[in-house]
């Protein structure tokens, strides 16, 4: 009977843990999205390396919209519409994108991603902390994510993201606050009057 009780207690000292360390960790990301989803906006230097694709460039990003470039071209999103420009092709593709799609050019949609749909937990590492979101359902894009954030700015610095089997490390730099017009997450044509665009949507 002791036995029983003392394993009971043990269990229910393990889950107030992980629901201690589980709310520590949403609240890591709370201040984190606070701090990266500035309302003028913000701009960093990213490098990504994975299965998929290896490059690195800039990204501006205000709300939910994002504008990424690499030696390989430019990607816009206003939020509802993607543009991607490949400079090899001349060829501008217009596409409704899916959450995964997005966050494989925007190392910052996590920022709304953490809020449902996933399991959270968070560990020390040197200077700061790791966040790991883990999707309760396997089916979504991202499976598995790692955040690093700084304990003192709560600025990330890397984020890990499992897309199937395959995972994609983007590496975050020179992180700044940016005072950025909504227009510029909008491909403009005037601007590259050789492209051919083709709408996927």
């Amino acid at each position: 009977m002791k036995k029983t009780i003392l394993l009971i207690l043990c269990i229910i000292c393990g889950m107030n843990i992980q629901a201690q360390n589980a709310a520590k960790a949403r609240q890591i990301l709370d201040k984190t999205a606070a701090v990266v989803n500035n309302r003028a906006g913000s701009s960093a230097n990213f490098t990504m390396s994975g299965e998929k694709a290896n490059t690195s460039g800039t990204i501006s990003i205000k709300g939910n919209k994002f504008v990424a470039s690499t030696p390989e071209g430019t990607v816009w999103y206003n939020g509802t519409t993607q543009w991607t420009y490949m400079k090899n092709t001349e060829e501008v593709n217009v596409s409704t994108p899916s959450e995964s799609q997005q966050a494989q050019m925007n190392p910052y949609k996590f920022i709304t991603l953490y809020k449902s749909g996933y399991t959270l937990s968070m560990k020390n590492v040197s200077g700061g902390y790791e966040v790991h979101l883990v999707a309760k359902d396997q089916s979504r894009g991202i499976n598995e994510m790692y955040i690093t954030v700084n304990s003192s700015t709560y600025i990330p610095s890397k984020v890990r993201m499992l897309q199937g089997s395959k995972w994609t490390t983007i590496t975050i730099s020179n992180f700044k606050a940016s005072n950025l017009s909504d227009a510029v997450f909008t491909f403009n044509s005037k601007d590259f009057p050789n492209a051919e665009v083709i709408d996927l949507r």
